[in-house]
């Protein structure tokens, strides 16, 4: 079954946030990575310096079942951020197949802006807004028997 949370992106004070996010519901960041931190990819736009210490993700986990997640916006070479329109619904599953399906679903009559396909992080991922406005990041982590899978496919 998959669960379902939120995706918060912020203007440059994406750290500044989640820290205070964590000084009132506690625990500890499982998750923290900057933009320096990517692998260059060919064909993209090249990324600024200053752009390079700005979150790419953050998760902080709220309870067993939840998390809040969140990055910094690309500044110039990324997605616009507007006011009260800079969340997601992030959709987790743990099978390929249903993580496919739900974005495949999603995305009908809307608008695909990141196809799904496999990732560095070693997941596959897409993100696309629906027919009714809404952002969508549908995330499945590569399971463990597929160990080879940098080897078997060609990571982008």
């Amino acid at each position: 079954m998959p669960t379902v949370n939120i995706y918060l992106t912020f203007d440059g004070n994406c750290e500044e946030a989640f820290n205070f996010y964590k000084d009132i519901f506690g625990g500890e960041f499982s998750y923290i990575g900057r933009f320096k931190e990517m692998p260059k990819v060919d064909g993209a736009p090249e990324m600024p310096p200053e752009q390079g210490e700005k979150l790419m993700h953050v998760s902080l986990p709220i309870s067993d079942e939840t998390s809040i997640m969140g990055s910094d916006s690309g500044g110039d070479w990324g997605k616009k951020i507007v006011q009260g329109n800079n969340f997601s619904v992030s959709v987790n599953s743990n099978s390929e197949e249903e993580a496919r399906r739900i974005f495949n679903a999603l995305a009908e009559n809307g608008k695909i802006t990141m196809p799904f396909d496999k990732t560095f992080w070693q997941s596959w991922f897409g993100m696309c807004e629906d027919k009714f406005g809404i952002n969508w990041m549908v995330n499945c982590e590569i399971q463990p028997e597929h160990k080879n899978f940098e080897k078997e496919h060609s990571v982008k």
